[in-house]
């Protein structure tokens, strides 16, 4: 073997370890400050739960629940899916409620909910219900009034307000016309929605989980019993194309958004960079770069420490 590729493997072996962490840090970092325009392909989980939504734009007798059961430590993927979804129902007139199990997801759907409405003409009460943060303990009987009565199983929201007075609640009762779900989690609970939502009542339930737990929640997508799944940050990212292709995209034929096509997310590219897409509505994907570039540097690591480790042995043989 060529004696200088020797000795370049003999240095990657010895190499101090803190050039390693400097080189990922800076491959995280770099991207995140210079985002580039990475292709971001569209999964079906994802995309049937963006067709779901879709169907019920500017529709008074359908809405959505979107249930955090989460805290701050998963935002880095949750809240970029939550956020997009939020977005995706005040581009086209879909009615939308939100509800929390933990007291640290309280101020999270506020900020979720502040941070999707600040470009938009929205109302709490009339485009959007908050119902606030419910005690866990009640989470079973809340799930399953809901499916008799919304107004009676949540009597309150966030501010106070007596649910059945509120202007959204117009047309809306039960799981019939709230007909989805979206449970954004870091753990299995989308399975409970599942398990008395749906098997009791026929609800179309979806998860936005963490990465980690993709493979758990598999099993239900597969038989159907999940309509649909944001699969850690790749499906955040997803989703904010979805919504920047079709729901957020404007023209003299298409005022509104235009129709889902699969062709369309094939011929178009969504840019990051620059003013087209504000930041606060882009974080998967710039995440994603990172991410990835991240990914491919430890790979390259790996590939070479392994080299390295062969060749270093067959000279000592």
């Amino acid at each position: 073997m060529n004696k200088n590729v020797i000795q370049f493997f003999d240095k990657m072996q010895n190499i101090d370890r803190r050039y390693i962490y400097i080189v990922v840090a800076l491959s995280i970092i770099i991207p995140l400050l210079i985002p580039f325009n990475s292709p971001t392909f569209v999964t079906k989980p994802t995309e049937d739960i963006y067709k779901k939504i879709d169907s019920f734009a500017g529709d008074e007798t359908k809405a959505i629940l979107m249930s955090f059961t989460h805290d701050a430590s998963t935002m880095p993927e949750l809240f970029p899916m939550e956020v997009s979804v939020l977005r995706h129902c005040f581009e086209r007139d879909i009615k939308v409620f939100t509800i929390c199990w933990l007291p640290a997801a309280a101020p999270l759907v506020d900020y979720a909910l502040n941070t999707a409405r600040e470009d938009f003409d929205v109302q709490s009460g009339v485009d959007y219900c908050n119902f606030g943060y419910k005690p866990y303990v009640l989470r079973l009987p809340i799930m399953l009034g809901m499916g008799d009565d919304i107004a009676k199983a949540v009597e309150t929201d966030s501010q106070g307000r007596k649910v059945e007075n509120l202007e959204i609640m117009k047309n809306i009762k039960n799981y019939d016309d709230m007909n989805l779900v979206v449970d954004f989690a870091a753990s299995g609970s989308a399975l409970q929605w599942v398990t008395y939502a749906r098997a009791r009542f026929g609800a179309n339930i979806a998860a936005g989980v963490t990465a980690v737990m993709v493979a758990d929640n598999y099993p239900y997508l597969q038989t159907g019993q999940l309509m649909g799944m944001f699969r850690g940050l790749k499906g955040a990212a997803e989703y904010e194309k979805l919504v920047d292709v079709f729901a957020a995209y404007e023209s003299e034929d298409y005022p509104n958004g235009r129709p889902f096509s699969k062709e369309i997310i094939k011929e178009t590219s969504v840019p990051i960079t620059g003013d087209t897409v504000p930041y606060k509505y882009k974080k998967a994907r710039i995440g994603m770069n990172a991410q990835s570039v991240a990914h491919i540097m430890m790979i390259v690591f790996i590939l070479l420490g392994n080299i390295g480790y062969f060749i270093t042995k067959k000279k000592e043989l």
